[in-house]
């Protein structure tokens, strides 16, 4: 099957790979953003930055043929940012959280913690869409690899 720039396309799902690149490529962006606005310390920066170019390759080997491995690394990827942003959501939203050596105040500050939330759902919207997508083309896979049954 040919695009209609005279290239060979797969016959595998492709809305599916291109959402799953794209909302990788813009967990990337907001790591770069948020490390170029200078809201965290200057280390902390360095390795939002790592990340996102861990991460950009895996963006476009999903974009351009759905590679298992880059889906794979993908999904634990955005797990693990689950989990860090759990932890920190959960020990910044007053568990225990002091402000110069006495407790915070009743009235709640939410927006590090509407903040945080929203990057865990976009991690675990990332995963899903990722491991949804190994799941579907290991399923095409074993179709097109196991011969037509024929009638007993």
């Amino acid at each position: 099957m040919n695009s209609t720039a005279g290239r060979r396309r797969s016959a595998g799902p492709v809305l599916h790979p291109r959402i799953c690149a794209a909302l990788t490529a813009v967990s990337c962006l907001v790591h770069v953003w948020l490390a170029a606005a200078g809201h965290h310390d200057a280390w902390l920066g360095v390795l939002m930055i790592a990340l996102a170019a861990v991460c950009v390759p895996c963006a476009v080997h999903i974009w351009r043929n759905s590679r298992v491995g880059a889906l794979h690394q993908v999904t634990l990827a955005a797990l693990a940012m689950v989990a860090l942003h759990t932890v920190l959501l959960l020990g910044a939203g007053g568990g225990g959280h002091h402000h110069g050596g006495v407790p915070a105040s009743s009235a709640v500050d939410t927006s590090g913690a509407a903040g945080l939330l929203l990057v865990i759902c976009l991690e675990i919207t990332t995963a899903l869409l990722a491991a949804t997508l190994v799941a579907r083309l290991r399923s095409r896979a074993q179709r097109h690899a196991s011969p037509p049954h024929v009638g007993d």
